[in-house]
């Protein structure tokens, strides 16, 4: 059954750290690029960070050297997390992963719940 779910957000002061943690059900997201997305109200989702099914890392400038994109595919559900490091205010945000592109079902993006962060002292 096809399933994101998002967790590990939270409140955190400015230089704190999180780790989010996404579990993908469906066969298929073992053999994809997977990404963690962010939004804030009012804006577009954008992508933070990529891993290819092989595991070649990719991410945004503001997020490069402050976050870890990583994935088990050995597990079911495949699970990808996102270590955050340096957390800066403009980080915060609902956090959903998903593939690269985004998952498509019929004619709509399938997105899971997300996990807020929000960075505040």
């Amino acid at each position: 059954q096809l399933q994101l779910v998002e967790s590990g957000g939270g409140l955190v002061q400015p230089g704190g750290s999180l780790r989010l943690s996404c579990a993908a059900s469906a066969s298929d997201f073992r053999l994809w690029n997977m990404g963690w997305y962010r939004q804030v109200p009012g804006n577009q989702r954008e992508l933070v960070a990529t891993i290819t099914r092989r595991g070649i890392k990719d991410y945004t400038t503001s997020a490069q050297g402050r976050f870890t994109i990583s994935r088990d595919n050995t597990g079911d559900p495949v699970t990808i997390t996102l270590q955050m490091n340096d957390l800066k205010h403009e980080d915060t945000a609902v956090y959903y992963c998903n593939s690269e592109p985004p998952f498509v079902v019929g004619t709509n993006t399938y997105w899971g719940q997300g996990t807020q962060v929000t960075v505040s002292s």
